[in-house]
């Protein structure tokens, strides 16, 4: 499952995830959580893991004040992986300049 997952990640604009975004499926991961151990915590319902980084805040649906700063970036990349149905995304990072 690690090495599917690991496949399966990679780097989105924010034009990707819009639609995910309008389905509120989009969890943003806080920068101190792997991204692929969460996604594998998610596909085998580890309940035990995943709530603990809920109650913290690190991890949760992106806020309104997130969602308006991306919206404003389009070059804004976010690393991510689907995780039926959610798609887990890492807070972005500003695009490399040209």
């Amino acid at each position: 499952m690690r090495e599917e997952l690991g496949r399966s990640m990679g780097e989105v604009l924010w034009s990707d995830l819009q639609a995910h975004v309008q389905r509120d499926a989009v969890i943003v991961l806080d920068e101190d959580l792997d991204l692929l151990d969460a996604a594998i915590a998610f596909a085998t319902n580890e309940v035990a893991k995943v709530e603990p980084w809920i109650d913290s805040g690190k991890i949760a649906k992106p806020t309104a004040e997130e969602l308006s700063r991306w919206s404003s970036d389009e070059a804004m990349r976010f690393l991510c992986v689907i995780v039926a149905p959610f798609v887990l995304v890492r807070r972005p990072r500003a695009a490399a300049p040209s």
